[in-house]
């Protein structure tokens, strides 16, 4: 891998979404990414989505293009091998991601004893140490409460895991902050964040916390309807479902002139006294204005007006289960060049993205897939512990570490 981040070595010991996340954004940008995981697998070796196999498609995603170990982490050795990975020599090593919270041997006052300059990044569930998912962090914020349909009282907890994102790629900028500090001044760091936090001071920065403190009303449910401005879906002839969006003048202007509604609008605005071309009057009048919009759009199918909103620029999309957009959207396909169909053993081929970022000055590199538990188990005792070949063995005889090619042989008690 010859990315940007080529030479750095990055420790992860993890589960879930954000610091796997982390560790394979890191690797995707040309770092050397080792996971360590306990024999068997971690927590997340085996989480849904699987592939028709059973193996996990989830496991796979979040951990392409790392070097993978299993190591009995119960055990004296397993923990003293772990220590030494976490903390092997090299200018560019000495970097640990993890959400592990384990205290004592696997804690940075532990382990900085080993290296002085190390640089560790912990992600915990909230700053108290407890432990916390995006499942439980959402709700508990009030993000369910305002989102679904209008007049609903059920909340709403999204699909996608938004602060698991959000704090993975906080990692990454947290360790690389970090890095470049010891760069400059020789220290290393300890370093802490929760998902929790993650989620709040994103929704500080949002202007929500605010809207709630300083507001008498709350912000109540809205449907499909974009807060703020004009965003709305529609169903067409064809009973396909579409987004449009008016956030911006260019994007209400548009709008309103392909629709041919103009009039429709400046009486609006005129009975009403509000200005459209204000976003937060618009919003105010979403219903009203949908109200005009609706009869133009089931009168006609998508096919009838696509051409028409892509040469006008229009901001808008069409509605896709992922199995549709799959087949249908090129942007998920390998005409994308962050696209490979990638075949992964024990799991078949299909599209599997890159890193999404380009740098002018390192060409985008293809996916590599994610490891077997345990693949690189042998190479990394020998490469980043030292060890030769004859204690490689003992460790596997004495089933401390695995790898694919050797079951684990426990020893008789």
């Amino acid at each position: 891998m010859m990315g940007i981040l080529s030479g750095m070595r990055v420790v992860e010991g993890s589960a879930f979404v954000a610091v796997p996340l982390a560790g394979m954004t890191l690797a995707q940008m040309g770092a050397d990414v080792i996971r360590f995981d306990r024999l068997g697998g971690g927590l997340d070796a085996k989480r849904w989505p699987l592939a028709p196999s059973g193996q996990s498609l989830f496991w796979a995603g979040l951990n392409k293009g790392k070097r993978s170990i299993a190591v009995d982490m119960k055990s004296d050795e397993g923990r003293e091998l772990i220590t030494r990975i976490i903390t092997a020599p090299g200018e560019d090593a000495g970097l640990f991601l993890t959400n592990l919270r384990v205290r004592g041997w696997m804690d940075h006052e532990t382990l900085s004893q080993f290296r002085k300059d190390l640089i560790m990044v912990t992600l915990t569930g909230d700053r108290h140490g407890n432990p916390a998912v995006d499942y439980s962090v959402n709700p508990a914020l009030g993000v369910p409460d305002i989102t679904g349909a209008e007049g609903s009282t059920n909340p709403v907890a999204h699909a996608v895991p938004a602060w698991d994102l959000l704090a993975g790629n906080l990692c990454v900028s947290s360790l690389l902050a970090a890095e470049r500090h010891r760069l400059r001044k020789g220290v290393g760091q300890d370093v802490e964040l929760s998902l929790k936090d993650v989620a709040a001071a994103a929704l500080g920065h949002l202007g929500m916390i605010g809207d709630a403190a300083l507001n008498e009303a709350p912000r109540a449910k809205a449907g499909n309807a974009l807060y703020g401005a004009y965003g709305q879906d529609f169903v067409c002839k064809d009973g396909e479902r579409v987004m449009v969006i008016g956030l911006t003048d260019r994007q209400w202007r548009g709008l309103v002139k392909i629709t041919e509604t103009r009039d429709q609008m400046d009486a609006l605005a005129k009975r009403t006294g509000h200005d459209l071309m204000q976003e937060g009057a618009r919003w105010e009048l979403r219903h009203e204005i949908t109200e005009i919009l609706k009869p133009w759009f089931a009168a006609r199918p998508v096919a009838a007006f696509e051409a028409a909103f892509n040469a006008a620029g229009l901001t808008w999309s069409q509605f896709r289960s992922l199995k549709a957009a799959l087949a249908e959207d090129q942007d998920l396909s390998a005409d994308n060049p962050m696209f490979t169909d990638l075949h992964q053993a024990g799991l078949g081929t299909f599209p599997v993205p890159s890193s999404p970022v380009s740098f002018s000055e390192h060409p985008r590199e293809a996916p590599r897939a994610a490891p077997q538990l345990g693949m690189h188990t042998e190479e990394i005792l020998g490469d980043v512990v030292g060890m030769d070949d004859r204690e490689i063995s003992r460790l596997f005889d004495k089933g401390i570490v695995q790898s694919p090619s050797f079951s684990v042989v426990r020893p008789a008690a």
